[in-house]
């Protein structure tokens, strides 16, 4: 079921099954209200994500469940103020924003939060996904009081997604900016780290900050250490892990105009 270039929206208590495709998906839209949707398709379909918002703005997702083999809720390029909570996911691959950058092409999101949520057994958590050689930003997001039960990457940002071998580094990329992590609880699939963030070489990740986070694997007694890559931030309590891969400060790089995007 897909809504364009709508304004006023409301989707409410219905169940949807084994879409070929997006279960959900808004574009260009002004004032989105997606309420207590049940939806559902096998674990291993690829590209059937849940709820898929893009060019969209004003959007508020609650009391809702998904699962799939796709991401649960995934959020596009040019999306503003996105507020979801009491989301259940999973299987699948977790809450995201994106992918963005694809193609050397500008995308922004900005003012997105995610509360009081559960992620089960699914690839990642909570994730933010852009690939090399974009440009615009991702701003001012929010993941509060999440709950993780196996999940493979339960806390990511991946700045070089990439669907094949060939992806080249790029002197480009999407600006990651003022990312909270509050609350985040539960085990992970020791697979994966608990915590990965995985930054580009052109345009590192600042302002990214995480307390009470608490994530133990799910088998086993050794807890795995986070990975971080040209990362800037800090752990306002102390987490488990500790994440002390975290650089402190900002960097000393000339910020480029085609970072702003609000």
């Amino acid at each position: 079921m897909r809504f364009a270039i709508s304004n006023n929206v409301t989707v409410r208590g219905l169940k949807v099954q084994n879409s070929p495709e997006f279960h959900f998906r808004f574009d260009n839209c002004n004032g989105v209200r997606v309420d207590g949707l049940s939806i559902s398709s096998p674990a291993l379909s690829p590209n059937t994500d849940g709820i898929h918002v893009e060019n969209t703005q004003d959007v508020l997702i609650t009391n809702t469940v998904v699962s799939n083999g796709d991401d649960c809720v995934s959020i596009g390029a040019g999306t503003l103020n996105v507020h979801i909570e009491n989301v259940t996911c999973g299987p699948g691959h977790g809450i995201s924003i994106g992918s963005l950058g694809k193609a050397g092409t500008k995308a922004c999101v900005a003012n997105v939060t995610v509360r009081n949520a559960v992620i089960r057994h699914s690839d990642n958590g909570v994730r933010i996904k852009t690939w090399q050689g974009g440009s615009g930003s991702v701003s001012a997001v929010a993941f509060e009081n999440v709950r993780m039960d196996a999940v493979r990457n339960p806390i990511i940002i991946d700045q070089y997604y990439c669907l094949s071998k060939s992806c080249e580094n790029e002197t480009t990329a999407v600006f990651v900016n003022g990312v909270s992590y509050s609350g985040i609880r539960g085990t992970y699939d020791v697979r994966g780290p608990p915590i990965h963030f995985g930054c580009s070489d052109a345009v590192p990740c600042t302002n990214i900050t995480l307390s009470d986070v608490e994530l133990l694997p799910a088998s086993g007694d050794t807890v795995d250490e986070p990975f971080c890559w040209n990362v800037y931030g800090n752990a306002a309590t102390p987490t488990v892990p500790p994440v002390s891969c975290l650089s402190s400060g900002f960097p000393n790089y000339t910020e480029k105009k085609d970072l702003q995007c609000y």
